[in-house]
């Protein structure tokens, strides 16, 4: 394993200059969900497990967004990297269309039926009331987030991060303030528990696409343009866009659809199991803002090569980014397993709660890296390189024929711990590392988008 690119402070340079705002907007990100589940936790495991549930809404919707808004990023990058303005706009229309619909169901959902959608994941009611007021406040914000996680995408791909990070940050802080005070009846506020929670989440979401758009208009990006011009694309164009994009918009169907099941499995284990999964997930989030850099600044940047068509070198920084992430994976899973007694001690467990948080970040830490190898051939390859159908393909087989069944059998056969569940789901990942690591080295994951046509 060659560390010689090291040296090579181009690569450096330009990685970095990428990683690091996402870094931090996503260290910012992590940071605060888990200060909100920390404020939650006093109120009990039955709110911790409310919240985690209801987030899962929104956790399938901002993947199924994500696996649109990275589809079309793929084109906006190699056209960035060709210096073609009006395909990206048009691009960002399509964008904004796909992910307004989308987002149009999930609000109709969690604002109509939230117990149903709860339904599915417990059977406990207070966890189920619980999180239904808290899905009808923030369901009516997912088209905001929707319209934000498009101009977030595209920003990302002509490498104007800074924007994306001034006005997620921004809206970070404001809605854990907000929802400070609104839980607990700070500032003169009334205390309204979960339901303050909801309100500053919705409050948050909803100021961080005004602050984009004002970002975006006045400092005169390429994308402040009439939104008329967003528009204007042509069916044929659109047909290709799509043609490349709904692999991966049903790779994240299905693959959310997956997590969420194994979301419903821990949950029926027990209201301590789920409570203590959430507390988990919050720190793996934490845990994992560095490989989010670095798996989106290497997309990014072989988006960019590949438009320009230098497809060797896209190869190359995919191999350099694979070599960085699993480095740091192995060093951040160290410190996770070292800092278990300090996180728990900031919440409101019972005895059981306790050891399934410390006992499912150890199973986290030993499997990180494997994962952030994952995620770097997976978004810094695949579906960077435009082989959204082939991902999509691997992605469905690990998640639902190992994966899931994985899950079940440990959960309701074997009667495992939830910790050990846990780690059954990781299986799933040792086998598409062997599937992701021989499609990189095929090169066939590499395919120029934006040099065989016009674009109309």
């Amino acid at each position: 394993m060659s560390l010689s690119f090291l040296r090579d402070r181009t690569f450096l340079r330009e990685l970095l200059t990428i990683a690091i705002p996402i870094s931090f907007q996503q260290l910012i990100n992590a940071s605060l969900n888990m200060i909100d589940v920390i404020m939650v936790g006093q109120l009990g495991e039955t709110a911790i497990a409310a919240l985690g549930l209801s987030n899962q809404v929104f956790f399938v919707l901002i993947l199924i967004l994500f696996g649109a808004t990275s589809g079309m990023a793929i084109f906006t990058a190699q056209f960035w990297g060709k210096q073609e303005i009006e395909p990206i706009r048009k691009v960002l229309g399509m964008s904004l269309i796909v992910a307004v619909g989308i987002a149009l169901i999930f609000t109709l959902a969690a604002t109509l039926m939230p117990e149903t959608v709860l339904g599915f994941y417990t059977n406990d009611i207070e966890v189920i009331n619980l999180g239904s007021s808290y899905l009808r406040i923030v369901g009516f914000t997912y088209i905001p987030v929707a319209i934000a996680t498009s101009y977030i995408a595209v920003l990302r791909s002509i490498q104007l991060i800074r924007l994306t990070v001034i006005a997620t940050v921004s809206a970070l802080i404001f809605k854990t303030i907000l929802g400070y005070c609104l839980i607990f009846g700070i500032a003169g506020l009334p205390a309204l528990g979960v339901r303050g929670a909801a309100i500053g989440t919705a409050s948050g979401w909803t100021l961080e696409l005004i602050l984009l758009l004002i970002l975006i208009y006045t400092h005169k990006t390429p994308l402040a343009a009439s939104p008329l011009t967003f528009f204007s694309f042509d069916k044929a164009f659109f047909g290709r866009v799509i043609k490349t994009v709904w692999p991966a918009v049903a790779n994240e169907l299905f693959w959310s659809f997956g997590i969420t099941t194994y979301y419903a499995i821990y949950a029926h284990i027990g209201t301590d199991s789920i409570a203590a999964v959430n507390i988990n997930a919050t720190i793996e989030e934490l845990g994992f803002v560095v490989f989010m850099g670095l798996g989106n600044a290497c997309a990014v940047m072989v988006g960019n090569r590949i438009g320009a068509k230098k497809k060797d070198e896209a190869y190359e920084i995919v191999r350099r980014v694979i070599i960085l992430g699993v480095s740091f994976a192995v060093i951040v899973g160290v410190i996770i397993i070292s800092v278990r007694d300090l996180v728990v001690a900031r919440y409101d467990l019972s005895a059981s709660g306790e050891n399934n948080v410390r006992m499912l970040m150890l199973m986290m830490a030993c499997t990180l890296w494997i994962r952030m190898f994952n995620f770097s051939t997976f978004i810094g390859a695949l579906r960077a390189g435009g082989d959204t159908r082939f991902a999509l393909l691997m992605e469905i087989c690990s998640i639902w024929l190992i994966g899931v069944p994985a899950a079940y059998i440990a959960a309701f056969v074997f009667h495992l711990p939830v910790y050990y569940v846990y780690l059954a789901v990781s299986i799933e990942e040792v086998a598409k590392a062997f599937v992701s690591a021989w499609r990189f080295k095929s090169k066939k994951w590499i395919h120029d988008l934006v040099n065989v046509e016009a674009v109309p």
